[in-house]
């Protein structure tokens, strides 16, 4: 689907353009606030990830909050779109698989679900694009 396919024939934006807008919104918040939160309790995240077992913690708790937070505003402005959904689609599979895999727990198992939805969201996203009310589409 090319970004042109979600501008009706007169030029103005379709209703998936307004659909579009509204499920970066959606999927950029939790980025937004999870990276704001790690990169401002930086020593509380690299605590966390070393209990996990993850290398070099403080660089990872600095490495995944700039991801997330940078990856939350492109998504959110639509800006380079369908790279920034990709990466966070892998980002967030990776987390599910690093962070929530206790599946005897239920509710390890339902984070790990919740990365996996918001994985297929960001496919969708990947697949169709920012949509009219973007970055993207204005520099295009």
């Amino acid at each position: 689907m090319s970004i042109n396919s979600s501008v009706a024939g007169n030029g103005t934006a379709s209703n998936s353009s307004t659909t579009i807008l509204l499920g970066r919104i959606l999927l950029a918040v939790i980025f937004l606030l999870s990276g704001f939160g790690k990169l401002t309790a930086i020593s509380g995240t690299a605590a966390y990830f070393g209990a996990l077992g993850l290398p070099v913690p403080t660089v990872t708790a600095v490495v995944v909050g700039l991801i997330e937070l940078l990856g939350g505003v492109a998504i959110l402005l639509g800006f380079q779109t369908r790279i920034a959904a990709w990466v966070l689609a892998i980002f967030t599979i990776a987390t599910g698989l690093v962070a929530h895999t206790g599946w005897a727990d239920q509710m390890q198992m339902i984070q790990f679900l919740k990365n996996l939805a918001i994985t297929g969201g960001f496919l969708l996203l990947a697949s169709s694009g920012a949509g009219a009310y973007s970055i993207d589409v204005k520099r295009a």
